[in-house]
């Protein structure tokens, strides 16, 4: 049985996070791990409280990990720090760990920063340059290229400002674009639409979350990165349609609406 290991913060309304990340990984029937990062106090409406774990404890969850179990694919989400973002790199490049997918967690949907100046900085040279696909949305892309992002022209002149500080693989995803939902895949240069429709009208919980771990999974079970970030889109819209009608603020995905 294949393996996957996400390691990010934990939501314990369930809606996102490590919660999301496990859901998303059974419903692929792989096996989940989880190094978690920090505990947040958070629902559907707001982040109430965020603490984040210590360096040496993310350390000392990531060796027990790799050294027994290891895994065929790893997701990364919230990290907030750059001591956290150094040990997680770190680590991933003493276990030769495989197939990296890396959601950056850098602003709250509320707009609110989740990583200072100097963990960006850390974020762009220690841990952005070994991973396999990052999937930022337009506002943590904008953050990372300096560009200002309104049309599907703007993704791809931004995407190709990452050439400066990494040459792996670009998701942006368009879900805040006014027009359309489409993701922008940038491969070695090659530019390939994701092409997606809003969902409904209201604001979901874990989104992002949801893409970057099944995305992760889809690699594990040894699909090509296009492939499996094409099945990971039909999957998240897949979670989006079955509305589970939860929570005060924006509604959580239905991460087993394939589980019969």
């Amino acid at each position: 049985m294949n393996a996957v290991l996400t390691i990010a913060g934990s939501d314990c309304s369930g809606g996102a996070g490590i919660q999301a990340d496990l859901k998303t990984i059974t419903a692929h029937k792989l096996y989940g791990m989880s190094v978690i990062t920090a505990l947040t106090a958070q629902n559907t409406t707001k982040v109430f409280g965020i603490a984040p774990t210590t360096p040496a404890f993310i350390e000392t969850q990531m060796d027990a990990v790799f050294t027994d179990i290891r895994p065929k694919a790893v997701k990364i989400g919230m990290l907030l720090s750059a001591e956290i973002i150094e040990v997680v790199a770190n680590k991933l490049i003493q276990y030769k760990a495989e197939n990296i997918v890396l959601d950056p967690v850098m602003i709250a949907t509320s707009g609110r920063r989740l990583l200072d100046r100097e963990a960006e900085k850390q974020l762009k040279k220690r841990l952005i340059p070994i991973v396999d696909l990052i999937t930022p949305n337009i506002k943590e892309t904008e953050v990372l290229t300096g560009s200002l992002i309104d049309s599907e022209e703007d993704m791809i002149n931004a995407a190709s400002k990452f050439n400066g500080f990494y040459n792996g693989t670009i998701l942006i995803k368009g879900g805040h674009l006014k027009t359309s939902a489409d993701d922008l895949l940038y491969q070695m240069g090659e530019i390939h639409w994701l092409k997606g429709s809003r969902v409904g009208d209201k604001d979901r919980h874990g989104t992002g979350c949801t893409l970057s771990s099944a995305i992760a999974c889809n690699l594990a079970l040894g699909l090509d990165l296009k492939t499996a970030a094409c099945k990971a889109k039909e999957y998240v819209r897949g979670a989006l349609e079955t509305d589970t009608f939860l929570g005060k603020g924006s509604t959580p995905l239905d991460h087993g609406y394939l589980i019969k």
